[in-house]
């Protein structure tokens, strides 16, 4: 089978499409034909392993896992002897962030894994498209108290997690202010926003709003400037460490001191760690059925331009999601 060779950190122009052995699942895993993939800002972090103590998991000298990729959608071609969950054919999609070497064209995986039937009626590139930043954004919303009508800052609205968000949002009854380009704002409007604010144009520190919470789905911002625009009690997130890890610190300081009642109503950092993968692509599953959830898709690429796709997401300008395909199905 063709899969991604990925055999030391850094540009996309290292990877290489290379041959493997087809894998054979064990007694509790299933073979999945994979029919698409994405290229996300996680697997563009393992691509180069940065930041550097990615490598404590990645490897420190070199990839320990040739093929990247960390989300899937495709058909279960063959079952492990003692698999329940699933059979033959099975339209199925999934995701595992420290990754899931999906960038193959064939992979197994556990029953067990964070893997469902895709929702019927959806494709495989919305399906494949429909997990990761949307299981970031729930990991967000989560670690708050969020209620219907309270006032959220999406900054970044329209990459993968921040058009997750916002439809998630919506879908809370929360009210959204999204930053983007003006000339995203009709796409981000479709999604639940109610108030739109140009970076180009508006600094977000001149926005005049305050906001229960503050959630900074790219990483480029910080809590020192969004911290004005915070209610008291307020909460600020972001998907990025921060300058020197700050927002980890912060998120540690917060949390050690938050039980002292001189601090109870003290703006705040959360730090959003993603887990529980399964309970998010229930919810994001459940969501697309009801038709309230529909990913952002960008472009595709065929497998055999991955390191294109690797580029351009590298640029920090796609809109939702860059889907891979291997096949036209």
């Amino acid at each position: 089978m063709k899969g991604i060779i990925h055999e030391k950190y850094g540009s996309p122009d290292f990877l290489e499409i290379g041959d493997y052995d087809k894998p054979v699942p064990k007694n509790h895993e299933v073979l999945v034909k994979v029919y698409t993939t994405t290229v996300n800002r996680t697997d563009c972090a393992m691509l180069r392993a940065r930041p550097w103590i990615m490598r404590l998991f990645t490897g420190l000298l070199k990839p320990k896992n040739s093929v990247l990729g960390t989300d899937f959608a495709g058909k279960i071609e063959n079952l492990g002897k003692d698999v329940k969950a699933f059979k033959i054919g099975d339209r199925v999609f999934g995701l595992n962030d420290a990754g899931l070497h999906s960038q193959a064209e064939y992979l197994v995986v556990p029953e067990d894994s964070p893997i469902l039937q895709i929702p019927k009626n959806t494709e495989f590139s919305e399906a494949a498209a429909s997990i990761e930043g949307a299981h970031y954004a729930i990991n967000f919303i989560n670690k708050v108290d969020l209620r219907s009508g309270q006032k959220v800052l999406v900054n970044g609205a329209t990459g993968a997690i921040g058009s997750a968000m916002v439809q998630l949002l919506n879908y809370y009854g929360a009210y959204v202010t999204a930053v983007c380009k003006g000339e995203n704002f009709e796409l981000v409007k479709s999604l639940g926003a109610k108030d739109l604010v140009d970076y180009t144009k508006i600094d977000i520190t001149e926005i005049n709003t305050k906001f229960d919470y503050a959630f900074d789905a790219v990483g480029k911002s910080s809590f020192g400037k969004c911290r004005p625009l915070l209610v008291k009690g307020g909460i600020y997130i972001s998907s990025e460490l921060g300058w020197l890890a700050q927002n980890l610190f912060f998120a540690l300081r917060d949390l050690i001191f938050s039980k002292l009642p001189i601090l109870q109503n003290r703006k705040k950092v959360i730090f959003p760690y993603p887990s529980d993968i399964h309970k998010s692509m229930k919810l994001i599953k459940e969501l697309m059925e009801q038709g309230k959830f529909t990913p952002v898709i960008d472009r595709s690429y065929s497998f055999q331009r991955i390191a294109e796709a690797y580029e351009y997401v590298e640029k920090g300008e796609k809109l939702g999601n860059v889907v891979i395909k291997y096949t036209d199905i």
